[in-house]
């Protein structure tokens, strides 16, 4: 698996829309599965991605979370089922970590 680790947003301490993360998360999922054709959605489920396995479930969650800044907890890694779930989840860990900040 490449050196995927790649900081852009979570370098930007602003939340951003849910575009942006969608856009990253997008580059994301294209570097895990190394496939640059991807196009997700906020509709897209995780299940229907071909090659969107369980292993490859967690690499994406680590790459979000230092993309992001965030952590995630043992509960969230069943939490999305869609891709526009993980965004909403992502921005929340966001917020509440600029919130904690202040």
């Amino acid at each position: 698996m490449p050196n995927m680790h790649q900081t852009t947003l979570s370098q930007d301490h602003s939340i951003g829309s849910d575009a942006a993360v969608l856009c990253e998360i997008t580059d994301v999922v294209r570097q895990v599965l190394e496939d640059r054709t991807i196009e997700l959605t906020s509709d897209t489920e995780v299940g229907d991605m071909a090659g969107w396995d369980s292993m490859n479930h967690i690499a994406i969650l680590v790459e979000a979370e230092c993309r992001f800044d965030v952590v995630f907890d043992l509960a969230d890694l069943d939490a999305v089922p869609t891709v526009g779930d993980l965004v909403r989840l992502i921005q929340t860990k966001r917020s509440a970590g600029e919130q904690a900040l202040d």
